[in-house]
């Protein structure tokens, strides 16, 4: 796809054996969003995109009942929010979003894996601000004016509309997720969304060569064995 979102947020499903992280941080993160907006997922959009995703990476329904059950029940940890910037091999600009219920043990784990690539992590800040906060929805399609023509009879605030290969892709501003879904959803109730997620979604990007490769590569799999790191975000293109 002309943008190459897919490279550039890098998830845990590289191997087999990294499935039970995947149940873990989607279990954690199902919890937190049920927890703070409540556990119906009619009456939480939130976690009713949530519980999409996860279905569609093929978390068992059993690990999305536990974390609902959780949520209710008022027992389980506090988890909160938390993000991390800062410059990786090749001087690529990356953000680490976490969920911790101890921030202390998180920066510190974080901070080692910067610190095992000579990376260097910054400040809030540091290169947020060249991210965009992106909600992407993907699914198969040849038609890019029919449904920009839906989106915009809806009133969404689109920011972009690609087609290529056979998919289409819609882009448009986070705020504008669940807009966009619902009246994709109901002018097309069949769709299939390949891609169905927000991402921060870097405005430019790195080539990276030689050592700078392998390192960013270990970079990310030191940050994917973190429990608390959710997502990883950078702009780096190998």
């Amino acid at each position: 796809m002309g943008r190459a979102y897919e490279n550039r947020k890098d998830s845990i499903s590289k191997t087999a054996n990294a499935k039970s992280k995947i149940y873990s941080k989607y279990g954690r993160e199902i919890y937190v969003v049920a927890k703070s907006g409540g556990a119906d997922p009619d009456g939480n959009l939130s976690l009713r995109g949530l519980i999409d995703r996860a279905k569609k990476d093929q978390v068992p329904a059993h690990v999305i009942e536990k974390a609902l059950q959780k949520a209710t029940s008022g027992a389980g940890e506090d988890f909160s929010p938390a993000r991390y910037e800062g410059f990786g091999p090749g001087n690529c600009l990356v953000i680490v979003d976490c969920l911790t219920d101890n921030p202390n043990r998180t920066i510190g784990d974080v901070r080692v894996c910067f610190n095992k690539v000579k990376a260097k992590i910054g400040t809030s800040g540091t290169v947020g601000h060249m991210f965009d906060h992106c909600a992407i929805l993907a699914f198969a399609g040849d038609d890019e004016d029919a449904i920009l023509e839906v989106l915009m009879n809806a009133d969404v605030d689109v920011t972009d509309v690609e087609c290529e290969e056979g998919m289409i892709t819609v882009f448009a501003p986070q705020t504008e997720y669940f807009k966009t879904k619902q009246a994709l959803s109901e002018a097309f109730p069949d769709i299939d969304f390949e891609v169905d997620s927000i991402q921060y979604l870097p405005q430019t990007t790195v080539e990276l060569n030689g050592e700078d490769v392998a390192l960013m590569e270990r970079f990310l799999d030191l940050l994917t064995d973190v429990d608390d790191v959710q997502n990883v975000y950078h702009n780096a293109q190998f």
